[in-house]
């Protein structure tokens, strides 16, 4: 099931798609997004304020961010928790 999740500056995101939420610090995080840049696959979603965290999505596209990876990755979290609610079992394929 597709659940969204807010990245800041009223963006969301579909957590199905994302592949890996990485800190945009590291040389080789630094050229995946100047190379997305340059091929046009980047969404910057920071409204101006600086990236500190890149969401790697599952189309080869990436999504900078102004909120910290521990904060997507807790709201991305949060998402799957709520995913299964208690007592509610229909896809079960143990019957």
């Amino acid at each position: 099931m597709n659940r969204l999740i807010h990245i800041g500056f009223g963006n969301i995101v579909n957590t199905s798609k994302i592949i890996a939420i990485v800190s945009p610090d590291s040389a080789p995080v630094k050229r995946l997004v100047q190379r997305a840049k340059e091929a046009g696959t980047a969404i910057d979603a920071t409204q101006g304020r600086k990236t500190k965290s890149v969401l790697v999505m599952e189309n080869s596209q990436i999504v900078l961010s102004a909120l910290l990876p521990e904060t997507i990755a807790g709201r991305a979290q949060e998402n799957l928790s709520k995913e299964e609610p208690p007592g509610e079992e229909e896809e079960s394929s143990e019957e």
